[in-house]
């Protein structure tokens, strides 16, 4: 049978110490107790206690010391492998063994290289009950190379540009800490733009011109030898847009221009890791980290999922701006598909890790050391997990167990060891070993085979003092092998003590739970194995309590007076007790004023600083006793200047005159604080229903110190009391003792009784339920009564728990019913209810509207009428009339979209009903339905009728194709809503002139079934405006506009610059650009003034294309800006309507601009937006040609502006 020390049989209290002692020193104890007196003579196998650890990486700076430290009795012997063979250390002048220790210290110090010792050591502790092994040692030093010479080229980017600066750090042992700093060793500012990866990288999602700096370093701190390496400084120059242009105007000719585009947005990608999808593997119990970062403009945010998973709440953090996410304490739950997602304005970014977590071997169950007698059974066991599953290996002293020594004892079965009828000399140390690819566990744990005789540890003769009426703990530790048995007796011919009356615990104490003066005595523990039998002898005795029989009592004294607390106390007479007085739970102040004798406190010359709670404290070896009371210092006159404020809380509060219905509360006022006390509060706490809540009870005059309370039956009542003055309300006092009323029946039935149905054949009846307080007693029902308002039934009840609601089934359809709940308790009924009245359920209306009419009141608006439909085909709750309405749609309409139907619903009993925003000129149906509570009913017949026309839409688009030198033709799409017959089509237009005039306006009848028009004999070489607008026979639609411009007459040209050439032309051209400058001053000087430019004369002077040749309002002049504007931003004069190349135009975009009427020519403009140029032929420049030249007018331009 296995020897070992059993843990307590049952829980001790807090006070077992003496017990508690003995598991303390016993803990450690798998193996034989260390107690001297059987160290001495009992042999034990080696234990490792100490080694090194796995990974020993040793600073090469220093002696490398590789710990094994082992116990076992004969003292273990020791010995080291090196890279699996005998490691010799005798010829080996710089290794020695410390003494009484496998530890070895290599000297490098003063000579030798650290390197010359890296290897795998093992240690083995040997005596000649078998031998143990330490882990495998794998000794390295620590490295910190330096960083590789490289010339880092200066970096430049443009503002918004991504940027990575590689770390690259030199590869140490154990690998370096990263971080980034500049020349003043100041780190470098960190944030969701910039950051520094797992792999000592810094990432910027996008540059700024404040990152601009001479001094980028990346520092590795090798913290095992403590030594910091540099690499070279990056140098990073960002440059803004504003620099970039100065840079290429220095370049360019004063005719030229470059535009600057602002920076460039873009969605995220990321930099770190590469791809859509990535793998991470990460070992059990390590923190996985996964890192993201990506670039972009705006800076864009990394958030994290997990797909078909949450992420562990406790365990998942966040870090580097969330680009990094960890999980501590990773498990093979942890394995699956993260997701990061990078996200700005202008998009997102994924990227999937499918992590794998695998696991080196940990233990399940360790193999625990056996101490076993001979002939008994025991087992080892070696149980691990890991991932992959670790596989198990047994050795025996060191030895792989499939070449050692046969033992016939011994069965191997897995990872299991059975022990069958062992032997002495079958002593050994068993070694267990689970290994993966992902590391290894070893265990050492030895069988100790031992015939031993019992033996009592605990001292002989031992006197137990314990205090009546308290538990007694008497000692028995023991040893043996065989494991002895264990039995206590009482007196010197007392028979064994059963568990009846005491407790027997599996380490040999003997427990009485109740110790009694009878308990008094000598007890004998006996423990008897196979081989023999100890005894050992220990004493008890019961002593009374110490108790306190006067107590100090409360007291209030004046300023300077004296006091004085009395504590008398009766103690067992052989113990002597000590009597220690404490003020607010520290020691008396030390001063002369404060004097104990023997039984008193006197306290003399009273301050207010002497007011608190003072201790009266009764100890003995055994107990400890205590009470306490509350002095209170008061002014002994009206002070000059008294401190007024609130009241101090009432105390001593007691009930008498408990009755069931009724209770007197007494109190003693608190200190009024100099302001008299105005009223007492007093509050209840239901302590049954309501715990922990105050409800107001009633106030009395401040001058009363009683009060008789009402009581509501079954309440758990405890009162407090509140002081009022004119300062204001004091504290609550202490609660009072509870006081639980006698239960009655209820005096009210709940509130908000109704009565609707959900289903057409039920009926739903709540109510607001009473609360616990409203109870007024135990096991509080409600009796639910119902019938039908208008029928001679009895009335129907059922008594249903303390619920809010109860469902009756099978009533007719909305049928008025009256209802009641009453409530009831254990002791009776609360009085007859009122009578409310409900209804069942409701269900769709049965019958349609009728005699459904329709007046249509124009092209947009019909009026409905229908007759009601009677009530009781209603079957509920009459909420009105709904009416669904929908255009017929041709037969190919009808097929490329579904009919929408449009619903008006009119509220209440509403017999008509107006139905607006119709389209002119259509076909619609309609249908009328009532609806109630539960839904509509059938609607009626369907109704059709018409709408008259109405005015057309603009016609859908309007272009001018093949102009001539005198012709231009027109073509046109049909309105896209004609809301009617198409009469005819109206075409005016106007010439206009150079000078933005506009001439005589010519007004042109088109047949409705035309969509093409040729204008001849038109000027050429001129821009003409058009209004076209379709008709109905109600009146005209929507204009659309358009220009266009006739084609030069070569010929003509041609003699124009033949008179171009001529002297007295160059004369007239000279004189009017004289003209201009005079008119360009003189509008410089009226505009500094606010007048009004010419155009702008012009423009205010025609207000209708039909009256005058141009209105201001039609778009023809846009919104002028300076030239300076112009040149500046490279856009059209006017943000307007632009003709485009096909000469299509909506009708949405009918406003002109100046450059439509020059073709595309930027013209002149003084500084207050006069135009002063000519038209002339030459095409606007694309903006990649930058800045416009400022030609000479054309002298045929200028003679068409004099024509």
């Amino acid at each position: 049978m296995p020897l070992k020390i059993m843990p307590k049989k049952k829980h001790l209290s807090a006070g077992r110490v003496p017990l508690i002692l003995f598991l303390c020193q016993m803990i450690g104890a798998l193996d034989v107790p260390l107690d001297p007196k059987l160290l001495d003579d009992l042999v034990q196998p080696p234990t490792i206690t100490q080694q090194s650890p796995k990974d020993y990486i040793v600073d090469p700076r220093e002696n490398i010391v590789i710990q094994c430290e082992a116990k076992g009795k004969p003292p273990p012997s020791f010995s080291w492998t090196r890279n699996g063979t005998h490691f010799d250390i005798d010829k080996d002048p710089l290794v020695t063994m410390k003494p009484g220790s496998g530890t070895l210290i290599i000297n490098i110090i003063t000579e030798g290289k650290a390197e010359t010792y890296e290897g795998v050591y093992q240690c083995t502790a040997r005596n000649e009950r078998g031998a143990a092994v330490s882990n495998n040692i794998v000794v390295r030093p620590s490295r910190s190379p330096l960083w590789t010479k490289e010339r880092l080229e200066p970096i430049t980017l443009r503002n918004g540009q991504s940027l990575v600066l590689p770390c690259r750090p030199p590869i140490g042992l154990p690998p370096a800490i990263i971080f980034w700093m500049d020349n003043s060793f100041q780190r470098l500012p960190q944030s969701e733009r910039v950051s520094q990866g797992l792999n000592g990288d810094l990432y910027f999602s996008n540059v700024l011109p404040e990152d601009t700096r001479e001094d980028y370093i990346c520092y590795a701190r090798f913290n095992h030898t403590q030594t910091i390496q540099q690499k070279q400084p990056i140098s990073l120059k960002v440059i803004s847009v504003d620099e970039l242009n100065d840079t290429l105007a220095a370049n360019l000719s004063d005719t030229e221009f470059y535009g600057a585009k602002p920076n460039k947005e873009r969605p995220p990608t990321f930099l770190t890791p590469e791809g859509n999808e990535s793998l991470k593997e990460e070992l059990r119990g390590n923190v996985l980290s996964l890192e993201c970062i990506a670039e972009g403009l705006p800076t864009p945010i990394i958030y994290w999922i997990k797909e078909d998973g949450t992420l562990p709440v406790n365990r998942t953090f966040y870090r580097n701006f969330k680009k990094t996410l960890q999980i501590t304490q990773v498990t093979e739950a942890d394995s699956g598909n993260y997701q990061c997602i990078a996200k700005n304005p202008l998009g997102a970014v994924h990227h999937t890790i499918a992590v794998t977590v695998k696991a080196a071997p940990y233990w399940i169950a360790a193999p625990q050391n056996l101490v076993l007698s001979p002939g008994e059974n025991g087992t080892l066991i070696c149980r691990a997990n890991g991932n992959p599953k670790p596989r198990i290996a047994w050795l025996t002293n060191g030895v792989p167990i499939e070449i050692a020594p046969e033992d016939p004892s011994r069965k191997i079965d897995g990872d299991t060891i059975i022990f069958s009828n062992v032997q002495e000399r079958l002593s050994a140390v068993y070694q267990c070993n689970a290994s993966n690819e992902y590391g290894y566990l070893l265990a050492n744990a030895f069988v100790n085979v031992l015939a031993e005789p019992p033996r009592i540890l605990t001292s002989a003769n031992m006197l137990y003092q314990v205090i009546a009426n308290r538990p007694a703990f008497l000692d028995c530790a023991f040893f043996g092998s065989p494991l002895p048995a264990i039995e206590w007796f009482k007196g010197t011919r007392g028979s064994a003590l059963h568990e009846d009356i005491y407790v027997l615990h599996d380490n040999g104490t003997l427990e009485i739970p109740v110790a009694q003066k009878d308990s008094t005595g000598t007890y004998t523990c006996v423990a008897r194995n196979k081989l023999g039998m100890a005894k050992n002898e220990v004493h008890l005795e019961i002593k009374d309590p110490t108790r306190i029989i006067k107590q100090p009592e409360h007291a209030v004294v004046q300023r300077g007076s004296k006091v004085s607390f009395e504590c008398k106390v009766k103690h067992d007479h052989t113990l002597i007790p000590t009597i220690v007085w404490l003020k607010d739970h520290g020691e008396l102040p030390n001063e002369e004023r404060f004097s104990v004798d023997k039984d008193h406190l006197v306290v003399t010359d009273v301050s207010d600083d002497d007011g608190g709670t003072y201790t009266c404290t009764a100890n003995t070896t055994l107990d400890r006793v205590s009470a306490s009371a509350v002095l209170r210092v008061v002014a002994p006159t009206p002070t000059p200047a008294p401190i007024y404020d609130v009241p101090n809380p009432p105390f001593d509060l007691e009930l008498t005159n408990q009755l069931d219905k009724s209770v007197q509360l007494t109190w003693t006022p608190g200190d009024d604080n100099n302001s008299p006390i105005t009223k007492f509060i007093i509050e209840y706490e239901d302590a049954m229903h309501e715990a922990g809540v105050w409800h107001h009870q009633a106030e009395v005059s401040g001058t009363q110190t009683t009060a008789q309370l009402k009581l509501s039956p079954y309440v758990n009542y405890s009162f407090r009391v509140m002081a009022e003055n004119s300062i204001g309300r004091s504290v609550p006092s202490e609660a009072s003792e509870q006081y639980l009323t006698k239960a009655a029946e209820p005096d009210q039935n709940p509130t908000a009784v109704e009565g609707l149905g959900t289903e057409p054949d039920n009926l739903v009846i709540t109510w607001k339920p009473l609360n616990g307080f409203e109870s007024n007693g135990p096991g509080l029902q409600y009796k639910v009564s119902w019938r039908q308002k208008d029928g001679d039934d009895e009335w129907t009840s059922v008594v249903v728990a303390n619920v809010s609601k109860y469902i009756v089934s099978g009533t007719p359809t909305f049928v008025p019913y009256l209802i009641k709940v009453q409530a009831l308790n254990d002791v009776g009924f609360a009085p007859e209810p009122a009578v409310v009245m409900g209804h069942s359920g409701e269900d769709l209306p049965m019958v349609a509207p009728g005699n459904v009419r329709v007046n249509v009141v124009n092209s947009t608006l019909a009026e409905v009428h229908w007759d009601p439909v009677p009530l009781k085909s209603v079957r509920g709750h009459l909420q009105g009339y709904r009416i669904y309405y929908w255009k017929v749609q041709s037969s190919s309409k009808r097929n490329r979209r579904h009919i929408e139907k449009k619903i008006l619903t009119f509220q209440g009993s509403k017999t008509h009903g107006m139905l607006p925003g119709l389209q002119p000129y259509s076909h619609y149906f309609l249908n009328v339905r009532v609806v109630n509570g539960k839904g509509e009913g059938p609607a009626s017949s369907d109704r059709g009728f018409h709408t008259p026309e109405g005015v057309p839409s603009a016609p859908s688009s309007l272009k001018i194709v093949n102009p001539t030198l005198d012709s231009l033709t027109l073509e046109w799409d049909p309105p896209s809503h004609p809301n009617g017959v198409l009469t005819e089509y109206t075409l005016k237009y106007q010439p206009i002139n150079s000078t933005h005039e506009l001439g005589p306006l010519v007004d042109l009848k088109i047949p409705a079934n035309k969509t093409r028009w040729t204008l001849k004999n038109l000027n050429f070489s001129t821009r003409y405006k058009f209004y076209f607008y379709a008709q109905t026979s109600v009146g005209s639609g929507s204009q659309i506009t358009e220009e266009a411009i006739t084609t030069v007459d070569e010929a003509m040209a041609s003699r124009q610059v033949d008179i171009a050439t001529q002297g007295w032309f160059i004369g007239l051209m000279c004189a009017v650009a004289l003209l201009i400058l005079i008119l360009l001053i003189v509008c410089f000087v009226r505009r500094n003034k606010g007048g009004k430019y010419p155009v702008k004369e012009k423009e205010d002077a025609h207000a209708d294309p039909e009256i005058q040749p141009m209105k201001e309002d039609d778009g023809t002049f846009g919104e002028y800006r300076s030239f300076e504007s112009d040149a500046e931003d490279h856009k059209p004069l006017k943000k307007g309507s632009r003709t485009p190349s096909d000469r299509t135009v909506k009708k949405e975009d009918s406003d002109d601009s100046l450059v439509d009427y020059g073709e595309g020519v930027n013209g002149q403009f003084n500084e207050d937006g006069s135009f002063i140029g000519q038209y002339s032929g030459k095409k606007e420049k694309e903006p990649a040609e930058g800045n416009e030249s400022s030609e000479a007018p054309s002298p045929v331009n200028a003679m068409n502006s004099f024509v």
